[in-house]
């Protein structure tokens, strides 16, 4: 596997990060963006008639590599990153992002070295399984006064880190994080939860879902429940049932046939699951 690199480009005459304080037009404070992630930008010192005089300014390579390790639930016996995905967020002169192996970095875009790092360790605990390896995309931002906060959601965690220091949060949740499988509609395999995408915070909510695999279903699996957290404490304050339940609103539009499929899908689910390659432990 290649190594990961992500690769800064300047224009040589000038620098294209904005002096003004606030709010700093150089800035890119959302994964998208802007709330509404219309991934478009103002800056216009680079266009059509100067592009070609762009010259490297530096570059950062992750140094992610295929490591021996547990790949499970996806059978084998190697870890390995996936393509580097993450858009990089940049606030007051930092450039915050997360890798592969869901490690978040902070690093400063004028010289590209490292500010800080933080390694969640999620390699740990094996293979996702999405089957394309670790991907992971981004993370999110939330502001109070002068503090700032760096949200990554790493796996079945929420971890809350501080943007000056790289550590974790003490007063979110347990030391920093929060288990993002312990109020969902069932309980589920921690080793099965996945997320790729960042975070989305609004106001004092920060807001996130979980990534699905498509092409399993199986007893048990864990729903594609979107939950929102307080950004303070971890607390959670919603939480929303793609699959409506019973009580909830749109639950008579999921007619007999559509739950005897779902029963008949979790039927051969269960053998699939019994089938050789599959771990029982998981």
């Amino acid at each position: 596997m290649r190594k990961s690199t992500i690769v800064l480009i300047l224009a040589a005459a000038s620098s294209v990060w904005s002096q003004e304080t606030e709010p700093r037009a150089g800035d890119w404070p959302y994964w998208g963006g802007d709330p509404g992630a219309r991934k478009y930008s103002k800056l216009d010192q680079i266009h059509r008639g100067n592009v070609s005089e762009l010259e490297l300014a530096w570059v950062w390579k992750t140094g992610e590599a295929a490591i021996p390790g547990p790949r499970l639930p996806v059978p084998g016996n190697r870890v390995f990153p996936g393509n580097f995905e993450a858009t990089p967020l940049v606030i007051d002169g930092v450039m915050y992002l997360s890798m592969s192996y869901n490690r978040v970095l902070g690093l400063d875009p004028e010289t590209g070295k490292p500010v800080w790092e933080y390694d969640p360790r999620t390699v740990e605990w094996g293979q996702a399984p999405n089957g394309m390896g670790y991907v992971h995309r981004g993370v999110a931002t939330w502001r109070e006064g002068n503090e700032r906060r760096i949200f990554l959601n790493s796996r079945w965690r929420l971890i809350s880190i501080d943007s000056l220091t790289g550590e974790p949060i003490p007063t979110f949740g347990h030391r920093g994080e929060i288990d993002l499988t312990e109020r969902l509609l069932w309980p589920a395999n921690r080793l099965h939860y996945t997320q790729t995408s960042a975070p989305v915070v609004y106001k004092n909510l920060v807001i996130l879902g979980n990534g699905v695999w498509d092409f399993f279903i199986y007893d048990q699996d864990p729903p594609g429940n979107v939950q929102a957290f307080d950004t303070r404490n971890g607390e959670l304050v919603w939480s929303f049932n793609l699959i409506p339940q019973k009580g909830e609103y749109g639950n008579e539009t999921w007619e007999d046939e559509t739950k005897r499929f779902l029963r008949s899908s979790r039927q051969r689910a269960t053998c699939a699951r019994r089938s050789p390659g599959f771990s029982r432990r998981h």
